[in-house]
């Protein structure tokens, strides 16, 4: 599966190219240079990171699969129409996944990365959660006890996942029939939104029909969509943003005097807090006329560098998933944190709090820091040397 990635990186590129190109053509291009590094940004780390948290996301599925399966009918699956249907349950899983990733606080702690953008087009698909595998898992293996193969199960669960990059766009409108059968970009754009009337709606990944047989259904109205999460994130730090939620969380959990309010701040929907933390440790509401674009000003020399750096990272992560199977766990940990340390660089210079040389010693200690670890992981006989690397 890690390969299927790294083949549809440039694919990725020119689809963002193309949206870009027809929206300028369109005078209303919805890019910005540095919110597409921190959503693609987060994309490369969720990718990189998948080397240990798929032993959740495949592991523990292959595992019941293997010893706890209720029905074997391999032949049902190999078949088209099992393929039909693996898209299909794979898809009504992922409706629940991703509904209760909207209720529950700690599954939306790890969802949140992928709605901190106030943009809305394909970089803002691609901007996908490192942290989600932990718990996501849960909500597919019924499909292992139904006797999904687990190759089955990744593929159509990578075919959905890649199905959801195209509804991410501005450019195309309502589609008639298509919408009322299918996840579409109009459809999406509601789920992504702020406004009072479209919040935790639209949960469909490739068909809407949960939504409307479920009632989590509305249909883009007059009103302009407005993008991000309450409150807005406001950073291009990829670290970050996947960790903000959860300190809240533990914030609040660390202050609650009594030990099943501890609890329920991870299992309550997101915002709710103890009434003794609220009011110890009061937050302003959400005030939908105060949403403003985070866009801080940056200058030319650090937004190319930045650029620059991020585009090397993408091709370097594209090698590092295309051997990442060949790769043992010792090798890859310090490579993955290579990544994330590469990446909140990129975040900080976006910022403007480091200087392109200040970036660029950074970048030269990381690198040191690096090269001296791979004697020890080389060294060891029981890791295996990559071609690249001997």
């Amino acid at each position: 599966m890690e390969k299927a990635i790294a083949c549809a990186f440039p694919v990725f590129a020119l689809l963002m190219l193309a949206e870009a190109g027809i929206g300028l053509a369109r005078g209303r291009c919805t890019y910005r240079v540095n919110d597409a590094i921190a959503n693609l940004s987060q994309g490369i780390l969720s990718q990189v990171t998948l080397v240990f948290t798929n032993v959740f996301h495949l592991g523990v599925y292959t595992l019941l699969f293997e010893h706890v399966v209720l029905l074997r009918t391999a032949s049902f699956w190999d078949a088209w129409y099992g393929w039909v249907a693996a898209l299909v349950l794979v898809d009504f899983c992922g409706y629940w996944a991703h509904r209760c990733s909207h209720k529950v606080a700690i599954l939306w702690a790890a969802h949140v990365v992928h709605h901190q953008s106030q943009t809305f087009n394909f970089s803002t698909a691609l901007r996908q959660e490192s942290a989600y595998p932990l718990l996501g898992f849960l909500f597919y293996l019924p499909l292992a006890l139904l006797g999904m193969p687990p190759a089955v199960f990744a593929l159509a669960w990578l075919g959905v996942l890649l199905y959801q990059v195209w509804i991410h766009t501005e450019l195309v409108g309502r589609l008639g029939w298509f919408d009322r059968v299918f996840a579409s970009p109009s459809n999406h754009r509601v789920h992504h939104a702020l406004n009072e009337a479209y919040i935790d709606r639209n949960f469909g990944g490739m068909l809407i029909i949960w939504d409307r047989l479920f009632g989590t259904f509305v249909a883009e109205g007059t009103e302009p969509c407005v993008y991000g999460t309450r409150p807005l994130l406001q950073s291009w730090d990829p670290i970050h943003a996947n960790l903000i939620v959860y300190r809240k969380l533990l914030h609040d959990a660390r202050l609650a005097r009594r030990w099943s309010d501890k609890l329920r701040v991870w299992l309550m929907p997101p915002g709710w807090r103890p009434a003794d933390v609220a009011q110890r440790d009061p937050r302003p509401p959400f005030d939908m006329a105060a949403v403003r674009v985070f866009d801080p000003e940056l200058g030319r020399g650090a937004l190319v560098f930045a650029a620059t750096q991020f585009l090397l990272l993408a091709g370097a992560a594209a090698a590092f998933l295309w051997f990442a199977d060949q790769l043992s766990l010792g090798l890859a940990a310090p490579l993955v944190g290579g990544f994330a340390a590469a990446l909140w660089i990129v975040g900080r210079v976006l910022h403007g709090e480091l200087g392109v040389g200040r970036a660029l010693a950074a970048d030269a200690i990381l690198c040191a820091l690096l090269l001296a670890a791979l004697p020890f992981v080389l060294g060891n006989s029981s890791y295996w040397h990559p071609p690249f690397l001997t």
